[in-house]
C-alpha cells in the first residue's frame, strides 16, 4: 500500500461528499445508528491516531469544528499528515481500508 493509494482512497471519499450540505451529514449513516458526519468524524480521529503513533507523539481529540461541512477538509488534512510521518506500509493499508469502509457506509 502506497501513500498515493491512501490519497487516492481520501479523493474518492471526499467527491462523495465534499459537496453535501448539512441535512445530508446529518442523515443516519448505513445502518441507521450514527450520522454521516459522525461517521466522517469517526474516521478522521481514526486516521489522527494512526499519524500520532507514526509520529511517536500521543493522541489526541480531533475536535469537532462548527460545521459538518469542514469534514471532508479535516480528512484531507489527518490524511496528509499520517503519509508525512511516514509509516509502515500495513499502517496506510489500514488507513485507506478504513476510508473504504467509511465511504461505502455512507
Amino acid at each position: 500500500m502506497s501513500a498515493a493509494e491512501l490519497d487516492r482512497a481520501v479523493v474518492l471519499l471526499v467527491r462523495q461528499v465534499g459537496h453535501w450540505q448539512q441535512p445530508r451529514w446529518s442523515a443516519s449513516a448505513e445502518g441507521g445508528n450514527v450520522s454521516r458526519a459522525d461517521l466522517v468524524h469517526k474516521l478522521v480521529q481514526e486516521i489522527a491516531n494512526l499519524a500520532a503513533d507514526a509520529e511517536g507523539e500521543p493522541r489526541r481529540d480531533v475536535p469537532r469544528l462548527g460545521s459538518d461541512l469542514v469534514l471532508p477538509d479535516q480528512l484531507r488534512v489527518v490524511a496528509a499528515d499520517l503519509v508525512a510521518a511516514n509509516p509502515a506500509e500495513s499502517v496506510l493499508a489500514e488507513a485507506a481500508a478504513a476510508v473504504a469502509r467509511t465511504r461505502a457506509a455512507l
